[in-house]
């Protein structure tokens, strides 16, 4: 794993140790900024189980001003750490080790926006829909931002939820697809 365009391209990131997660592929990585926009001119990512902090990571390369990321998983939070160092991140990267819907609770409290909001909780806990709708209800996204799902392909998600109305469905294999969310259009 590594950081694939901006300021830190190349930089190698650690995986998080055993198979309690499964990090996103370069490829799929570079695949989903290419489809969002490969570079972004400030704004704040937010990466809900963030695993290894790959994606968050990746924004804040490309330009996002800073990033929060959740994980309650003791040795994600020590991976995310790690790779905020490798890549002198420490101070644009927020770490959270805790449940992301109460991370998005207090969120939602302290009045923040993303620009970009990544979901990728493991597949076998398809919760997209209800985080969806936490992050409409609680206007967490600005009104240009995209929240990116990676689901399983095994797993169809509406195309509306909410505000939001899903824009693109990117499939990569039998396993990982990736939908894209925006608010929809007021017409």
């Amino acid at each position: 794993m590594r950081v694939i365009s901006g300021e830190r391209k190349g930089t190698r990131l650690k995986a998080v140790p055993g198979t309690a997660t499964r990090p996103t592929t370069d490829k799929v990585k570079e695949s989903l900024f290419n489809i969002i926009g490969p570079y972004f001119s400030g704004g704040k990512a937010l990466d809900l189980y963030a695993g290894s902090g790959g994606l968050g990571i990746e924004a804040l390369s490309r330009g996002c001003d800073e990033a929060i990321f959740v994980d309650r998983q003791p040795k994600a939070v020590q991976t995310i750490q790690e790779n905020l160092r490798a890549t002198h991140y420490e101070v644009k990267g927020k770490v959270y080790r805790q449940d992301a819907k109460a991370v998005l609770e207090q969120l939602k409290v302290q009045q923040e926006q993303f620009k970009l909001i990544f979901m990728d909780p493991p597949y076998h806990a398809e919760e997209h829909v209800t985080f969806l709708q936490m992050i409409d209800e609680s206007n967490l996204l600005i009104d240009i931002g995209v929240v990116v799902c990676e689901h399983g392909s095994d797993v169809t998600l509406p195309e509306r939820v909410g505000r939001f109305e899903r824009i693109k469905e990117q499939r990569y294999s039998d396993v990982i697809t990736i939908s894209f969310y925006e608010y929809a259009s007021e017409e």
